[in-house]
């Protein structure tokens, strides 16, 4: 019997390539090991962006455009939008009776997120509550594994214990997920920062090859390089960390090599570079364009998806309702 496997992503924007070899290839090889549920959590989105709620409901659309194009298949996953599956909601209330709010207040990313996000009013109960919705969002599926980076660990731990705490006072009905962690490579944007919409250094999965290029050739590099006969460190260029994640050994150690000793340019690294980023990109940027000429056959994926995760959701729910005696009969 498969594991089951639960996954998400708010929608924040169009995606870029950390989502990709952070994400969205490991999703696109469990598919064929493990029964799987991907969620575009647009509740969780509400928790930071309430005051521009069209903006959320744009980035449903482009982050399935996006998960698409990169290989998910509704074939063999379900994939679903989280406002349209209610039984998320209904078990987070539930869950909202029973859980302390000191476990909630010391989860390590509610305090940093608040600190990051000061021009954010966050002092709200949606994003206190944040990693209970989102135990919400696992346990509703009773997903044995989890996929997730190091930073959403203690997330899962939470889920862990809410689980725990609820067959504790009412029988087990929950299984105990595991993590899995997906160790993420370093990806830097173009500025040599981490990759991310914030920051505005981001690669995004729908570019055009020539954007790609234009970008990847105006990166920073090793500041040691000033003139084209200077030896640089390649551990200290992100265009070299670029190499490790899609470039092939013989490429990466001509790259190393040249840059310790002058023998290439930085321009030449960067070229052979989008040798590598090219045939990445470029199939997804093909795929996107097909996928956003049925905008109306997509969503309709995404409704249908949302039907099968409501299915199963329902029968987690009907067993918590006859576990907490709240389920009625004439």
């Amino acid at each position: 019997m498969k594991h089951r496997v639960f996954s998400g992503m708010r929608p924040t924007g169009r995606l870029h390539l950390g989502h990709l070899v952070g994400a969205l290839d490991n999703w696109v090889r469990m598919q064929d090991t493990h029964e799987c549920i991907f969620g575009i959590v647009d509740w969780h989105a509400l928790t930071s962006e309430y005051q521009d709620v069209e903006k959320v409901h744009r980035n449903v659309v482009e982050i399935a455009i996006d998960w698409f194009a990169a290989g998910l298949d509704p074939e063999k996953s379900i994939v679903m939008i989280q406002s349209q599956v209610p039984q998320h909601a209904e078990l987070h209330l539930l869950f909202s009776m029973i859980i302390p709010v000191p476990w909630l207040e010391r989860v390590p990313t509610y305090k940093e997120q608040q600190q990051q996000l000061k021009d954010k009013d966050l002092s709200t109960y949606g994003f206190l509550g944040y990693p209970l919705l989102q135990a919400a969002d696992i346990l509703v599926y009773k997903a044995d594994t989890v996929p997730v980076g190091e930073d959403q660990v203690s997330h899962i731990e939470l889920c862990r214990e809410v689980a725990r705490r609820f067959n504790n006072f009412y029988g087990p009905v929950f299984p105990e997920p595991q993590a899995e962690l997906t160790k993420a490579p370093k990806l830097p944007g173009t500025d040599g920062r981490k990759m991310s919409k914030s920051y505005g250094n981001e690669i995004q999965l729908s570019e055009d090859p020539n954007s790609v290029r234009q970008k990847v050739l105006t990166m920073v590099t090793d500041p040691a390089r000033v003139r084209r006969n200077d030896p640089g460190n390649p551990d200290l260029c992100p265009v070299f960390d670029l190499h490790r994640v899609f470039s092939d050994e013989e490429a990466q150690k001509w790259a190393a090599e040249g840059c310790r000793t002058a023998g290439i340019g930085c321009i030449d690294c960067k070229k052979r570079l989008l040798e590598a980023l090219i045939p990445v990109i470029e199939p997804l940027h093909t795929r996107r364009i097909a996928l956003e000429k049925d905008i109306p056959g997509l969503k309709e994926i995404l409704f249908e998806g949302s039907r099968k995760a409501r299915v199963l959701a329902e029968q987690t729910l009907d067993e918590v309702r006859q576990a907490m005696r709240i389920k009625y009969t004439r």
